[in-house]
């Protein structure tokens, strides 16, 4: 009797407690900041192996990462040292304990920083440490173009500084969360502090598809349904929700901010977290930058107007595309054709080579009046190209084409 007592008991306790670590074990993850509607995107490898894998290449997934020496570029070696003025200058060095940035006056060392957080990696790579709970940035940055070390956007090149702070409007973008500390346990800085273990780098799967805590316990529970659940498809979205989710990064960096736009879910509407720039609404195209406005200069663009295109009409942002001129034509070619009366005037005069390349012509890398970018010494500014996203005909670009063009059936010719 006492026994079977033991095990009534037994039963009433332990299998809740299965049925609550079954659920753990199901997600096989630490809690995630965001909250418990979160799975973590590490969850969605089990599923989908492939896409996951493709998306770490991407540069979404490496719009932040922790600075370390195999994801970062530049030389550390010899052409390791950015010059400000004859008395200033900045020498990156790898050590054993990490990469730094350290400053020199007079040959005397005045500060010297960790690389602790890089921000982009395709065009240009800069870089944040930690100080307690704030997050500052480090005076030097890495352009691809150059190949080498300049500073960084908006510095001084006169002097050293390493006291730039970074807030939390950067990490909307270039991360996936991070969380403010309360002011109650904030220090009397004065500047905002941050929960250093709640950083997600990257933009991560739940970024753009919404908490998938549901979704990943609902196709655990039931493998055979082959319809996602509780998940927010790109597929499903209005074209208006498609151009928000992707505006929420990439309509500018001047728009008034109601709340946070790490609470952002598929499917609002981009004008409840952020209230764009008075400029912008103009439409006026000589204010929006290309650095950041993808999504006011292509709402200006007549292939936007007079379709139903978005931005995943030429982005797939699951795989690495950068760069691929060749497959950006096609994309284009898709809807402008001989058929459908719409195709390039210059196709005569360019030949076989316009199917290779729309792009350049219709839309150009211009430089950005946001960012400014000089090589050591402060001697000379080189400007920072960024494909417009405004598709339009430019007549300086078609010059350069058929001028290229030219001079290659001369060569060939001779």
């Amino acid at each position: 009797m006492k026994r079977k007592r033991i095990l009534l008991l037994c039963s009433i306790f332990l299998v809740p407690l299965v049925l609550i670590f079954s659920q753990c074990d199901k997600l096989n993850k630490k809690d995630d900041p965001r909250g418990e509607l979160y799975a973590g995107s590490a969850t969605c490898i089990r599923c989908h192996k492939d896409v996951y894998t493709n998306y770490l290449h991407t540069a979404h997934f490496k719009s932040t990462r922790e600075a370390e020496a195999t994801t970062t570029h530049g030389d550390f070696a010899r052409n390791n040292t950015f010059v400000f003025n004859a008395h200033s200058k900045v020498v990156m060095e790898k050590r054993a304990g990490g990469l730094y940035q350290v400053g020199y006056t007079d040959g005397k060392k005045t500060d010297e920083q960790r690389f602790d957080i890089t921000f982009g990696g395709v065009k240009a790579e800069t870089y944040l440490y930690w100080k307690n709970n704030q997050i500052y940035q480090l005076p030097v940055s890495y352009f691809s173009k150059l190949h080498g070390w300049a500073n960084s956007p908006g510095y001084d090149t006169t002097q050293v500084n390493f006291t730039r702070i970074i807030g939390k409007r950067c990490f909307e973008c270039h991360a996936s969360y991070i969380k403010e500390l309360p002011a109650e346990t904030q220090s009397l800085s004065q500047t905002v502090e941050f929960d250093k273990a709640s950083l997600i780098n990257g933009v991560d799967c739940e970024r753009c598809h919404g908490p998938a805590a549901n979704h990943v316990n609902f196709h655990t529970d039931f493998p055979e349904e082959k319809k996602p659940k509780y998940i927010a498809r790109y597929a499903e979205l209005t074209r208006g929700q498609r151009i928000d989710m992707c505006a929420v990064c990439h309509s500018g960096n001047k728009n008034m901010i109601i709340t946070t736009t790490f609470n952002f879910k598929p499917g609002d509407k981009l004008a409840n977290f952020v209230e764009p720039d008075f400029e912008v609404n103009r439409n006026d195209n000589t204010l929006l930058d290309v650095h950041g406005n993808q999504s006011q200069l292509l709402a200006l663009s007549q292939c936007f107007i007079k379709s139903k295109m978005d931005c995943a009409t030429c982005h797939n942002t699951h795989v690495n595309e950068e760069a691929n001129l060749s497959l950006d034509s096609k994309k284009c070619m898709s809807c402008h054709s001989d058929a459908g009366h719409n195709f390039c005037k210059m196709a005569d005069k360019i030949g076989p080579a316009i199917k290779n390349n729309c792009i350049d012509c219709h839309m150009p890398e211009r430089s950005s009046n946001i960012i400014a970018v000089e090589t050591a010494g402060a001697g000379k500014t080189n400007p920072y190209m960024v494909r417009t996203h405004r598709i339009a005909v430019y007549p300086d670009q078609t010059e350069k084409v058929l001028a290229y063009l030219k001079s290659s059936k001369n060569l060939s010719k001779n």
